[in-house]
């Protein structure tokens, strides 16, 4: 019997055999988690560290966070990532691959590997205003192939800005840096403004904090 011949077997016994499986799952798990797991006692931080002049991130501002939270409510994520790979095919169809610091002050972040849609992750100063407003409208007005649905309701539909504030200092506790001023100017910032006019101020953020350095490798 050969090698494959006594793979197949010891596999065949495996699935059929529970009390001989778990063990075996058990086993195989153990080592993946030692695997991921013990390198972060070797390393001080999984975030890239970017240099002054490189690193303008900073938390959203009350209607980019706002609407952020109509991306998800939207269930945007489920067609759009937001994560670039370090491949060059990627970065010519993109840009930049995705820095795990870009994310930093995202809960939840919104990596994935969904496209149904394009990446987003560099999809801030892209386009202007306008476009991104008649294509949430209207989205085969744009893009003719397109299978977005349309959104136009949000023209209409006002960001309810009484719990804004109450969002910021929420987010705060996670470890987001927003100040005093953040919060009580959160009101005013989304007062009378539309959820278009929020979820197209944080497409329009997406990408846009991070002055990458040419062939700079940010993952050594």
């Amino acid at each position: 019997m050969n090698i494959k011949e006594k793979f197949t077997k010891f596999q065949e016994n495996m699935e059929k055999n529970v009390w001989g499986l778990i063990p075996m799952l058990v086993l195989v798990l153990s080592i993946g988690g030692i695997v991921e797991i013990v390198p972060l006692f070797y390393i001080d931080s999984t975030i890239e560290k970017l240099t002054q002049e490189e690193d303008s991130i900073n938390p959203y501002t009350a209607l980019e966070l706002e609407g952020r939270d109509i991306y998800i409510r939207e269930g945007c994520y489920l067609c759009h990532s937001q994560m670039i790979r370090p491949f060059r095919d990627e970065k010519e169809r993109y840009g930049h691959y995705s820095l795990a610091a870009e994310s930093k002050y995202d809960h939840p972040f919104q990596w994935g590997s969904k496209r149904t849609g394009p990446d987003l992750a560099r999809v801030g100063g892209k386009y202007s205003d306008d476009w991104h407003r008649q294509h949430l409208i209207e989205p085969q007005s744009l893009v003719p192939e397109s299978v977005m649905p349309a959104y136009a309701f949000m023209e209409k539909s006002l960001v309810d800005s009484s719990i804004t504030e109450r969002k910021m200092r929420a987010l705060s506790k996670v470890g987001v840096p927003y100040t005093d001023a953040d919060f009580q100017g959160a009101k005013a910032e989304v007062e009378g403004k539309t959820e278009l006019d929020a979820l197209v101020a944080y497409l329009q953020v997406l990408g846009t904090m991070v002055k990458f350095q040419e062939g700079k490798d940010y993952r050594e």
